[in-house]
């Protein structure tokens, strides 16, 4: 081996490539498409970027996911910040990213439509879940802060209308670290609460950021799991957020919020001013009034009901004529003389039956009177049996000695064998 010859181990090669990967890349931003993104169960995430031509392999670990607003997935195109270094057990080098930003579109808008699409398909959206708002709330909540504008607004307008109204406030953060999960235990600390009619969730205008703990998934659960009707006040008429959907109804402010709350006592407060002036018209006037009215009103009764009592009348003439001509009666005797009729035919039918049925069976009893045993007997014939049973045709039946039972008309005679003949006594012809 010649001994101006450098020979590295994979080892030292492995980490002078590092040495100047991380030199040269401490930090860099690198364009791509996601692809392959997995996740582990450490919370890590696995992905590739890749464009036409070339591929990377990155990592995003836990602590770096936690503070991402959207939802990395294949086949969505990025940018990502961090630094590149070399993963010796396998000879690679990656990327681990720092940031990581969806491309043209801001990760607070992909976030607010990736949420509002996975919402949307639950269903918590469907107008078949909203309610109505409670015509008379005698009780309502508000979710907001406490020194936020929304709130002064909100009970500006409540006292101008009924400032009687009893009100209960669930002070929260409305922006920044922790104001979701405040708003949403807000909603359902008032859930809580015995006879809160409605609840008000507001809060003043801002940007996208600002107005962002309204577009948590905290808070879109919190409200869809609301047994009180909801309404909804963030921001201004153009802002919407995830809230405004799930809500029962979206104010476009939140001073709009209270007016929409209190319009239907408003309005009943108006009806009975509109009520009372009637009446007090109806009052003033001239008493002749009122009795010609109930003059006439008499008047037009009687004649409907004379009218009436004429039409009553006709039609029972009519119904009268109409039972006369059917004569009922009559048909009650017709039918009668019909029935007998019928029941003398009857009878006549079953007695020719009965006769002809009790011909038939004396002359089957006679037939079979005539081919009886017995009646042969009668005529000085016996029949003559074995003990066993047998009858006797033959004289090789029995044997000398055996007994024999002869069967006469009236009774038997037990008899013994004294001698057999094949051929009988009498003459031949």
């Amino acid at each position: 081996m010649s001994a101006s010859r450098t020979v590295l181990t994979i080892s030292e090669l492995t980490r002078r490539l590092q040495e100047v990967l991380e030199e040269r890349f401490p930090a860099v931003w690198v364009e791509g498409e996601i692809s392959n993104f997995r996740p582990s169960a450490a919370g890590h995430a696995y992905f590739t970027l890749k464009d036409a031509e070339s591929q990377l392999r990155a990592v995003l670990f836990r602590s770096r996911g936690r503070r991402l607003r959207f939802e990395p997935a294949d086949g969505l195109h990025v940018m990502a910040f961090g630094s590149i270094e070399v993963y010796p057990q396998r000879g690679e080098y990656q990327m681990v990213v720092e940031l990581l930003e969806p491309k043209g579109l801001g990760a607070l808008q992909l976030a607010f439509e990736q949420l509002k699409a996975r919402l949307s398909a639950e269903g918590l959206f469907d107008q078949a879940r909203k309610r109505e708002l409670p015509r008379f709330p005698r009780k309502i909540g508000i979710v907001t802060s406490p020194s936020g504008a929304a709130i002064r607004d909100i009970l500006r307008v409540i006292g101008r209308r009924f400032g009687e109204l009893h009100i209960v406030i669930a002070p929260c953060r409305v922006q920044g670290e922790g104001a979701a999960e405040q708003i949403a235990q807000g909603v359902r600390d008032l859930n809580l609460l015995t006879g809160v009619d409605v609840i008000i969730v507001a809060r003043g205008g801002g940007s996208l950021e600002d107005l962002w703990a309204f577009n948590e998934e905290a808070v879109a659960r919190a409200i869809a799991g609301s047994k009180v009707p909801v309404v909804s006040a963030v921001g201004h008429e153009v802002d919407y957020t995830i809230a405004d959907f799930v809500a029962d109804l979206r104010a476009p402010t939140p001073s709009a919020a209270a007016e929409l709350v209190v319009r239907e006592k408003q309005a009943v407060v108006e009806s009975l001013a509109q009520l009372r002036a009637r009446l007090e018209r109806l009052a003033a006037r001239p008493l002749r009034d009122l009795e010609r009215r109930v003059d006439e009103l008499t008047a037009r009764l009687r004649r409907e009901m004379r009218g009436e009592v004429s039409r009553a009348a006709h039609r029972v003439a009519l119904a009268t004529r109409a039972l006369r001509a059917s004569d009922p009666v009559a048909r009650v005797a017709r039918d009668r003389d019909q029935l007998e009729s019928l029941q003398s035919r009857m009878l006549a039918v079953l007695h020719r039956r009965r006769d002809r049925a009790r011909g038939a069976l004396e002359t089957a009893v006679g037939r079979l009177d005539s081919l009886s045993p017995l009646a042969v007997l009668g005529r000085g014939y016996s029949l003559t049996r074995t003990i066993a049973g047998d009858v006797v045709h033959s004289p090789a039946q029995v044997n000398i000695g055996d007994v024999i039972r002869v069967l006469l008309q009236r009774g038997s005679l037990d008899a013994r064998v004294t001698d057999t003949r094949e051929q009988d006594d009498r003459p031949q012809v």
